[in-house]
């Protein structure tokens, strides 16, 4: 067994998740928050089989592309730095960490 720990867009998390119940992936969202931008995003924890790892992130990868946004002058940027013009920042794709699961039980 393995668990994908899968950091998605919020903007994207709905599509991928209902993507991930029609293949039978069992999906828990938590929601997180990014540093850089601050910006929402998704945590995604499923747990399957090893052999079906490579089908999960094929899912995602296909629902969660990266793509770029304009931030208003006003957005903090982390530790301190204000901007004070508007940036372009890539923003979306995903964040996947695959982990092995010594014991996995559903009760």
């Amino acid at each position: 067994m393995k668990l994908i720990t899968a950091i998605v867009n919020k903007e994207d998390s709905r599509a991928v998740c209902n993507e991930l119940l029609k293949h039978k992936f069992y999906v828990t969202r938590l929601a997180t928050t990014g540093g850089f931008l601050m910006a929402g995003n998704m945590t995604l924890l499923i747990c399957t089989e090893d052999e079906k790892v490579d089908e999960c992130i094929s899912i995602i990868s296909q629902f969660c592309k990266q793509r770029t946004e304009i931030v208003p002058g006003t957005a903090t940027m982390g530790l301190g730095i204000e901007s004070a013009m508007p940036m372009e920042v890539t923003v979306g794709g995903a964040t996947i960490i695959v982990t092995n699961v010594e014991r996995f039980e559903k009760l």
